[in-house]
């Protein structure tokens, strides 16, 4: 095994390979928990196994031969290559799958099951908790309560989601394969969200003590990276990726050394990762070949594209900014991205204008508990000198906000205005 905890070293490789594994056996057995079951089984070989005889040279190749040898083993204990008559010419070309060595898979095999193993996961007939818990458990290879301490949800909760997610997928009897023709798009729509959704999470975390929670961030960046390789040639897939490296790359200066929250006009840009930085502009520029500039995704790398390519606050584009977030409100349209065009125009021309745009969302009921609206409001009122309702802002968004470091931010600013009024 040589240096270092051989648990983690397991851990490490567990987490690259999981998804190859689950997914080729959901290919040949048609069943997802079957399929997780049995690659569990494998994990728990390579912990037994691997201290004492040191990690194989193809790990992944390993656990999807003992995944398959205890496959067999289970279709002959419970007598399933027997059932029916009918049935037998499936269940040898299954036992003959199963029989296959899988270092002789070919990359574009592995890769096919990577990807319907995403598009499984993404399925429509789970809810959206389901079906991020399923991606970070199948895909992600995290462990339910790993899962559970990320969205700071109990654990028997992530649980029963799971359970019910693998129940609900094997009662539809679908077909696991990738959707194609004009159902390829809605459901890469779900998988692109699934992974964005989570992505935002680990970047802004709704509730808890963390402002953000960077193993998210990693997961969903991986599993885009991933999908990218595997769909070179779609466009929104190219732009995510995008969007999510030159967000990330702001992760490492948007938390101060004490945990508080550091905002996006006042971080360090130095602090900013030029890696991924330049590998979320390559991503945009993919995007933009293949004719998905106008793309959800890809229109909001673009904003982020513009941040990173400024010096300073002072020295960005605002207004390219504000004209981004107008297409992206015609292609989405949604009283948050028009919050985030006040936020742009405010910049660009002045806070009465960008103060104008928030007030016509006051009354829009999708933005009454939202409290980046009265927190956005405040921060124009102390532009233009209006402390004392800045205050009442801030005071109202921290009521409102769920997440601790965020609601200790919003008081402090509440608090300043309120001096500031007073003086």
């Amino acid at each position: 095994m040589g240096k270092g905890d051989p648990a983690r070293t397991i851990e490490a490789v567990w987490r690259m390979e999981s998804a190859r594994v689950i997914g080729g056996l959901v290919r040949m057995l048609q069943d997802v928990e079957l399929a997780e079951e049995l690659a569990q089984d494998a994990l728990v070989a390579a912990l037994e196994t691997w201290p004492t005889s040191g990690v194989p040279d193809n790990p992944g190749a390993w656990l999807m031969a003992t995944a398959k040898h205890r496959a067999i083993d289970r279709l002959r204990r419970h007598q399933l290559l027997a059932r029916k008559h009918e049935e037998l010419g499936y269940e040898a070309e299954l036992q003959q799958a199963l029989a296959d060595d899988p270092a002789d898979a070919a990359d574009d095999r592995i890769g096919d099951d990577v990807l319907r193993l995403m598009f499984v996961a993404c399925h429509p007939v789970l809810s959206t908790e389901a079906q991020v818990a399923l991606t970070l458990r199948l895909l992600g290879g995290l462990a339910t309560d790993e899962i559970a301490r990320a969205f700071l949800v109990p654990e028997p909760t992530i649980a029963q989601r799971i359970v019910r997610a693998k129940r609900t997928l094997g009662e539809a009897k679908l077909a696991f394969d990738v959707p194609r023709g004009d159902e390829l798009g809605e459901r890469l729509a779900s998988v692109l969200a699934v992974l964005y959704l989570i992505f935002n999470e680990g970047y802004a975390a709704t509730s808890g003590e963390h402002w953000t929670r960077p193993t998210l961030c990693e997961e969903a960046l991986r599993l885009g990276r991933v999908l990218a390789a595997l769909m070179p040639r779609e466009p929104d897939v190219h732009g995510l990726v995008a969007l999510m490296e030159l967000q990330a790359s702001r992760l490492p200066a948007r938390i101060a050394p004490d945990g508080s929250p550091i905002l996006l006009l006042e971080q360090d840009r130095a602090r900013w990762d030029r890696l991924l930085i330049g590998r979320g502009l390559d991503a945009l520029e993919r995007a933009h070949r293949l004719g998905g500039a106008h793309g959800p995704y890809a229109l909001q790398a673009g904003i982020a594209a513009c941040h990173a390519r400024a010096t300073s606050a002072e020295a960005t584009d605002w207004a390219r900014i504000a004209r981004l977030y107008a297409g992206l409100a015609e292609r989405m349209p949604s009283p948050v991205v028009e919050l985030n065009r006040a936020v742009a125009v405010a910049m660009a021309d002045g806070p009465e204008a960008g103060l104008a745009i928030v007030d016509g969302l006051r009354d829009v009921p999708a933005m009454q508990r939202y409290h980046l609206l009265p927190s956005v409001r405040g921060d124009l009122l102390v532009r233009l000198g209006r402390h004392a309702e800045a205050r009442a802002e801030f005071e109202q968004a921290a009521g409102l906000a769920r997440n601790e470091r965020e609601q200790a931010l919003l008081r402090a600013r509440a608090a300043t205005a309120a001096r500031a009024a007073a003086g």
